[in-house]
């Protein structure tokens, strides 16, 4: 198929490295809850080395997808994988996770050239997977500048990573707070 690789990536555990150091940083700033959603958004091809959308690796997507499930499940958040454009960015997560938040369910498939490898390898992986159009996140991960923003409760605060880039994708996080109200007799937490 054109734009899939058919070819062996071959700095996979460097790449999972990355994205664990990516997630536990993450992690630290954003002081997220139980129960609390983590929106990634992910180019397989920008990971590596390719322009997005050109070179969808179902290999990359996979490594990507089990090292933030695992790290997500390890903290108690829900994992929420963004699709590519050609789904209009729908989010793939768990059953669960949708009907907890009551977002109302899509009914669309991922695949390597329309959602992206790491959304079908999210709707492969995730317990009982769902897509819904839109979530409201408390933080995020754009791997490769697939712009997450969309996906974020009000209000994002960027967060400064060690890490810059997971292979050859560019990466930035955000966490979010909530929105100040009031005016200047308003007190704050």
């Amino acid at each position: 198929m054109n734009g899939v690789s058919e070819e062996a990536f071959d700095r996979i555990e460097e790449i999972k490295s990355q994205a664990r150091q990516v997630f536990d940083e993450l992690w630290e700033a954003a002081e997220l809850s139980e129960g609390e959603i983590l929106i990634v958004g992910c180019s397989s091809s920008e990971v590596a080395s390719h322009r997005i959308g050109s070179w969808s690796s179902g290999e990359i997507g996979e490594a990507l997808f089990e090292t933030f499930y695992g790290a997500c499940r390890e903290k108690g958040i829900y994992l929420a994988a963004q699709c590519c454009e050609h789904l209009n960015r729908a989010v793939i997560l768990p059953g669960e996770a949708a009907k907890r938040c009551g977002l109302p369910m899509v009914n669309v498939v991922p695949q390597l050239k329309a959602g992206g490898a790491f959304a079908t390898a999210a709707y492969r992986g995730l317990p009982q997977a769902v897509a819904v159009e839109e979530v409201k996140a408390q933080a995020g991960i754009d791997i490769g500048d697939t712009l997450i923003g969309m996906h974020l409760q009000a209000v994002a605060v960027p967060v400064r990573t060690k890490v810059k880039c997971i292979g050859g994708a560019h990466v930035v996080c955000a966490r979010t707070r909530l929105k100040y109200i009031g005016g200047a007799r308003a007190a704050y937490l």
